[in-house]
């Protein structure tokens, strides 16, 4: 059996906070070079400041992976112009951007709102007639964002156990290429036939919109790959931070009755998400010419990897923000990025979380954890931290 690789510093964490050397080098060394898992180096980049000017910055940072150190296997399930949206740099980003923004707007994404609430209430009925003990992972928090992922783009929700676990495989860093590139292949193949059934027939989904709208300024290869990213992006994420902020809410009952009331309830959702920052890190940029960050001159061709949660704990954004606090007052966070590339679904998975977490808190307000939390599994491998089970008794 192969060995699993060593875990990244920036990717460590113990249970939610990034571990004290990895804030210790944003303090002292805050671009500091480390080595790459698939040869070459890059500069871990660990301050606010820093971060967020590489982020806001598409003309003299790429997202492109044309000139990075990727294994062929990898390289072969990403070719160029294959709608993967979070690879691509201006001008091909913004025309593919624009033609989705519309669906992603707060107006638009209110609308959503009764279905979500439907959604939110069934699992909350399902998870009560089942009783305790039950996984809050399984049971809630990842079947909700799946259903309405796939409500939207116009997925089959009885695909949700394949594209689940071909999800958690490519984001499992612990994996070999192999079972990685395999998913990744799987998941564009099960895509495709989807685009190529709507071709035929485009239903009131956003694919079918979109093949309906843009279907001549798409290619079915853009098509596979920006549903592709939206399905894996969109029940991923969300599913996670349903998960660990129920935990970190559970630990924290004096902030966890404010939500359950109904007060401070999007504030909450700001302060999980900046102290969770469960994406470790964006797609890596490579410098397209000489520039200064922080200090230090980045040359043309060098790579930044950027650490969002050192990033979102800088002591410049506020006080004591490795404490949780849903009381707090702070500066724009980073947990959906920044930029051109700030995420897309943003809206949504505010949405989804200013739903879910009052709801089941009221639903069952004896809430707690059916184990110790140190028995809790993490998914300290993935390219977006959670928990892989997580079981509740009420």
């Amino acid at each position: 059996m192969t060995e699993a690789p060593e875990i990244p510093l920036h990717v460590r964490r113990h249970r939610y906070d990034p571990l004290p050397e990895l804030l210790k080098l944003r303090e002292e060394q805050p671009l500091r070079k480390v080595d790459l898992r698939f040869g070459g180096q890059a500069w871990l980049t660990t301050r606010y400041e820093d971060v967020r000017q590489v982020l806001g910055d598409a003309t003299r940072f790429s997202n492109s992976l044309e000139n990075r150190p990727l294994p062929a296997s990898l390289r072969s399930e990403n070719p160029r112009g294959d709608g993967f949206l979070l690879t691509y740099d201006p001008p091909d980003h913004n025309r593919l951007r624009r033609l989705l923004t519309p669906e992603f707007t707060v107006r638009r994404i209110r609308r959503l709102a009764p279905r979500i609430e439907a959604i939110v209430d069934e699992h909350l009925d399902a998870l009560e007639q089942a009783g305790p003990p039950a996984d809050l992972v399984s049971m809630f928090a990842l079947p909700i964002p799946s259903l309405v992922i796939c409500e939207l783009l116009g997925v089959p929700y009885e695909d949700r156990d394949e594209f689940q676990h071909r999800s958690s495989v490519r984001l499992d860093m612990s994996l070999d290429l192999d079972a990685r590139g395999k998913a990744i292949a799987e998941s564009r193949a099960h895509m495709a036939s989807l685009i190529a059934q709507q071709r035929k027939d485009p239903g009131e989904d956003m694919i079918g919109m979109l093949i309906r709208e843009h279907g001549d300024e798409l290619t079915d290869l853009e098509l596979t790959g920006v549903a592709d990213l939206l399905l894996l992006a969109g029940h991923e994420t969300t599913s996670n931070m349903l998960s660990l902020g129920t935990m970190l809410l559970l630990q924290n009952p004096e902030q966890a009755a404010e939500v359950r009331a109904g007060r401070l309830v999007d504030e909450a959702v700001e302060e999980l998400l900046r102290y969770l920052s469960i994406v470790h890190s964006v797609v890596p940029r490579t410098a397209r010419e000489d520039v200064m960050v922080g200090g230090h001159k980045v040359a043309a061709g060098e790579i930044m990897l950027l650490s969002l949660p050192a990033a979102n704990r800088d002591p410049s954004l506020g006080e004591d923000l490795d404490r949780f606090d849903v009381n707090r007052k702070m500066a724009t966070h980073l947990a959906f990025g920044h930029g051109i590339h700030h995420c897309l679904g943003a809206p949504l998975a505010r949405m989804e979380m200013r739903i879910a977490y009052p709801a089941l808190l009221r639903r069952f307000p004896k809430l707690a954890l059916g184990v110790p939390i140190d028995d809790i599994e993490f998914r300290a491998y993935s390219i977006v931290f959670g928990v892989k089970s997580m079981p509740v008794t009420w």
